[in-house]
């Protein structure tokens, strides 16, 4: 195999990863559970309840499942187990389902600028 060929196995992994990342962002508390952590990295599970209004069970199940997904990751410090967030997840689903979009929005744009140009001076 050639390198840099892509293999099904890689295909499928890539797709089943991508799988928990978008199941992960499908549910609003872990998409808050994301967002404190943007806005505080680093935190305990005790800190991360403080913002929710439910059980310490049930923040441990979200964490889980975005772990799973590779957008948190944990950091034991002493006896206290620490939050942080991964944006590189997030970064990948941008670059490959909504940065190519928005790159034919800009380079539509860009010419419409050159063919008005060109009829204004033309």
């Amino acid at each position: 195999m050639a390198e840099g060929e892509l293999t099904c196995s890689y295909l499928v992994a890539y797709n089943q990863d991508m799988d928990k990342v978008f199941k992960a962002l499908a549910d609003a508390t872990r998409r808050q559970l994301l967002d404190l952590l943007y806005q505080n990295n680093g935190q305990t599970l005790s800190e991360l309840c403080d913002h929710l209004d439910m059980t310490r069970q049930s923040v441990t199940k979200h964490l889980v499942i975005l772990e799973e997904a590779h957008l948190v990751v944990v950091e034991w410090q002493g006896r206290h187990k620490r939050h942080y967030l991964n944006a590189a997840p997030i970064a990948e689903i941008y670059d490959r389902w909504i940065g190519k979009y928005e790159r034919q929005r800009i380079d539509a744009l860009v010419e419409l600028k050159r063919k008005l140009e060109e009829d204004t001076h033309g």
